[in-house]
């Protein structure tokens, strides 16, 4: 990124399975456009294990289990998803308060978590399955950098102004 204002940062979403099957996609690209971010990468594809594995690190097998990363993987390659790189103002920090808590049972109203899912990790512990919670978003600024570069090409991430700034409107 070229911009050296560190207030402008970029971040990772992943509109996983469970968001392209319901037929939230446009839905949740919206809600960013309306607070402000800025598109920079749009892609639709079907994850592989591999590219999922580079995903959710090893460190997430540090922190949460060998088992729970799995379960995420098998989760984020069961079907297709949206990769977005937004841009914006504190993009990561905007994000993640937007998105909500990781388990959507207990994600607050007005959240996209809160708004379109139910799902709690007891329910999905008693199946053996991931958490279908309709999307990620990078945890940190350094995150971001390090997830961006898993789903998307250099040449696959735009830098542009929006067409509308500086321009009079008559």
């Amino acid at each position: 990124m070229t911009n050296t204002c560190e207030t402008i940062q970029r971040t990772l979403v992943l509109l996983k399975p469970d968001a392209v099957d319901r037929g939230f996609v446009g839905e949740i690209i919206q809600r960013f456009e309306r607070v402000g971010l800025k598109i920079v990468g749009l892609k639709m594809l079907w994850p592989n294990e591999e590219t999922a594995m580079k995903h959710y690190t090893e460190d997430l097998a540090v922190r949460r289990g060998e088992h729970v990363r799995k379960l995420m993987v098998e989760m984020l390659v069961s079907g297709p998803i949206v990769a977005l790189a937004l841009e914006g103002v504190e993009a990561v920090e905007l994000v993640r308060k937007m998105v909500g808590g990781t388990e959507p049972k207990s994600a607050a109203p007005g959240t996209i978590r809160g708004d379109f899912a139910h799902v709690s990790f007891k329910h999905a512990d008693s199946r053996k399955i991931g958490v279908f919670n309709l999307i990620h978003a990078s945890g940190s600024p350094e995150e971001a950098v390090q997830e961006i570069e898993v789903w998307f090409e250099p040449s696959e991430i735009h830098e542009f102004s929006p067409a509308y700034v500086g321009r009079t409107i008559a």
